[in-house]
């Protein structure tokens, strides 16, 4: 796997590339048949999901399966790598990368320090507040509201939220108030439309508990290194046919025509950069047996308590 900084023009570190090789399925992979969605994790099936008829939300069962694919992380380790995301990301992506049960497969991937989750914090509402309101509820099933969170985009917990006086949710409010907390891994899957806690349940229990704002970082498929070449040459075409537009009007209306450089330089950064930090859906592939083999994992992982999915 091949690792890239991903940084803004004033040189802010936002992530990380990961060009991932061949790597043809991944170990923690979503599956679909009709309306109805299943992640495995290796054989193991880790949650079903099925959306409701009118797409307002899904209905989701959780099993006691998932595996996090990174190892505990070490208090040394936390105050080595303590407020630096940068190093922090490097170090989750090894794991990632070498873990047979990580979401990744062939392609390109960013690992962001930029979550759309901290963005939609208003300054009036607390860290604890705000955090424990996108957390979906419900072991082992559950609901995930589309309708009430249509722009805001909630967390998903693959295991059950740890309580605030959990032995390691105590350790990690330790860290969270001296801020060397590691940071939480999520996952976007498009097709829930909602993130993954793929590793850090204890700390974002944590943060939730001192009302601090959690380090975030968050995975997600980006745009192909093919596709991102081509779109690449077509945004600098553009910014070269805006000078020459530019230099022409210029030569006929004198200096009072604004320079092309300055008006669409930051335009093409802008293209650059958004090109480089969008996301594409999660995959999802075909389920082997299709609906049919969904109910039959459905029926052997609720083992026949009532779940109202249909």
């Amino acid at each position: 796997m091949r690792r890239e900084d991903v940084t803004r023009d004033d040189g802010t570190w936002v992530g990380l590339t990961l060009d991932v090789g061949d790597r043809e399925t991944a170990g923690l992979c979503v599956f679909g048949a009709g309306q109805r969605l299943l992640i495995t994790q290796g054989s193991r099936p880790v949650l079903l999901a099925v959306l409701d008829e009118h797409l307002d939300g899904v209905d989701f069962w959780r099993t006691d399966a998932y595996r996090s694919p990174v190892p505990p992380l070490r208090a040394d380790t936390a105050r080595t790598l303590a407020g630096s995301p940068e190093r922090w990301a490097h170090h989750i992506a090894r794991y990632l990368d070498a873990s047979p049960e990580s979401p990744l497969h062939g392609g390109r991937w960013l690992l962001s320090y930029e979550s759309r989750l901290r963005r939609w914090r208003h300054p009036g509402t607390s860290h604890a507040e705000y955090w424990s309101s996108m957390l979906v509820e419900g072991h082992p099933d559950g609901y995930l509201d589309w309708y009430d969170h249509a722009i805001v985009w909630e967390v998903l917990p693959l295991r059950p939220m740890p309580a605030a006086d959990d032995s390691r949710v105590k350790a990690y409010r330790k860290q969270a108030r001296e801020g060397t907390l590691p940071p939480v891994l999520l996952w976007w899957v498009s097709g829930l439309d909602c993130h993954l806690i793929l590793d850090g349940h204890a700390r974002l229990a944590a943060a939730i508990a001192e009302s601090v704002e959690p380090p975030v970082l968050e995975l997600y498929r980006a745009v192909p290194s093919d596709d991102l070449a081509a779109r690449t040459d077509d945004a600098v075409g553009f910014y070269e046919d805006e000078l020459a537009r530019c230099a022409e009007l210029r030569a006929v209306h004198g200096p009072t025509v604004p320079d092309g450089a300055a008006t669409a330089g930051p335009l093409l950064a802008r293209r650059l950069h958004d090109l480089g930090t969008s996301g594409r859906p999660t995959w999802c592939l075909p389920l082997p047996g299709g609906e049919a083999e969904w109910h039959r994992l459905r029926r052997e992982v609720t083992a026949g308590r009532d779940w109202p999915a249909g």
